[in-house]
């Protein structure tokens, strides 16, 4: 296990003579034996950072550390770490045991070692019962818990996770996810997850990147990034709903961007006027949809209370001690 390290990382693709800047100075201490969660909607360039420590992108500036190893000219073969992708990469032709070993035996570790291994890491993934059969044979939750597989019998230093769950479906994503998060308890190895989810960064994360094209717009725990945004693209981006950007918030003041979670606004007298344009009813809870002003406010309600009527005026008031404040200009947090 290891430590890892960002130092000012940059990517540039050079196209004839012009060059394209995809990552913009990126730095973050990651301490050994973190599980890390780089989140962000499609082109930020959380997969290209990635793909960078894994040495399948060159770095084009900085350096990227590897406990005390500088990994930038290292081949990825030398950098000693595990990658699970998004497709499952499975040999079909072998058996779990064999897809899970193959890479072992490539290295020529002794037999036993290599049944210990794969042992362990099917007990630890609930695979022993079918280490004799194909891929074929296996659900898609099962496959990716081959991959997983295949990356932990490696033992490497770090674990980089491309986006793995994106091919399952709602049930089975909430499943692995825990398997994961057991599986990180137990082997406690550094480990980068990529994802545009954000329910998967904020139940997996003990610190998250939030990125937006290519710069690091928040390092921190979910509790961090949730509560306290570093900017409007943080805010808007973790949460669903999102946190609402009012440009012309009544009696605050001027030239800001306030922010208010929906769950942090309650219904009550003597509050903002704001007219209902539509609920959506979401089991234990709803959203009701409003209109304040020429501005939309979306409210977050517990199902026992009483549901308004579309187009009815309710009276609403933010929690003052949760109202946040941006600059409308470059979106950073006041």
């Amino acid at each position: 296990m290891a430590s890892l390290s960002f130092r000012n990382v940059v990517k540039l693709y050079h196209q004839g003579k012009q060059s394209l800047q995809v990552i913009h100075g990126v730095s973050a201490e990651i301490a050994d034996g973190e599980f890390i969660v780089i989140v962000g909607p499609s082109g930020c360039g959380k997969s290209t950072l990635l793909r960078m420590v894994a040495g399948l992108e060159e770095i084009s500036g900085g350096e990227i550390c590897i406990g005390e190893r500088v990994v930038n000219q290292l081949e990825p073969a030398d950098r000693d770490i595990a990658m699970v992708f998004q497709n499952y990469a499975l040999y079909p032709h072998m058996s779990v045991f064999d897809n899970m070993a193959y890479g072992l035996k490539i290295k020529k570790l002794p037999v036993a070692e290599i049944k210990q291994r794969v042992d362990k890491a099917a007990a630890i993934l609930e695979l022993g019962h079918l280490l004799d059969r194909k891929p074929r044979q296996l659900s898609g939750g099962q496959r990716q818990r081959v991959a997983m597989g295949r990356a932990i019998v490696r033992q490497p230093q770090v674990f980089l996770f491309d986006e793995p769950l994106s091919n399952l479906d709602a049930k089975l994503r909430a499943q692995t996810r825990l398997e994961i998060q057991k599986l990180h308890r137990e082997l406690g190895i550094t480990s980068l997850f990529v994802t545009h989810d954000q329910v998967e960064a904020m139940t997996l994360a003990q610190r998250m990147i939030v990125m937006n094209a290519g710069r690091m717009e928040q390092f921190g725990t979910p509790e961090e990034v949730y509560s306290r945004p570093a900017s409007t693209f943080v805010a808007s981006f973790m949460g669903s709903p999102p946190m609402n950007l009012l440009q012309h918030a009544p009696g605050t003041r001027e030239h800001t961007i306030t922010g208010i979670r929906p769950e942090l606004i309650d219904i009550a007298d003597g509050g903002w006027s704001v007219v209902v344009e539509t609920v959506e009813m979401l089991g234990a809870e709803r959203l009701i949809h409003t209109r304040l002003g020429a501005e939309s406010l979306i409210i977050r309600q517990h199902e026992d209370q009483g549901a308004p009527a579309l187009g009815q005026t309710l009276k609403v008031r933010p929690r003052e001690d949760r109202i946040h404040h941006f600059n409308p200009e470059t979106g950073a947090r006041l």
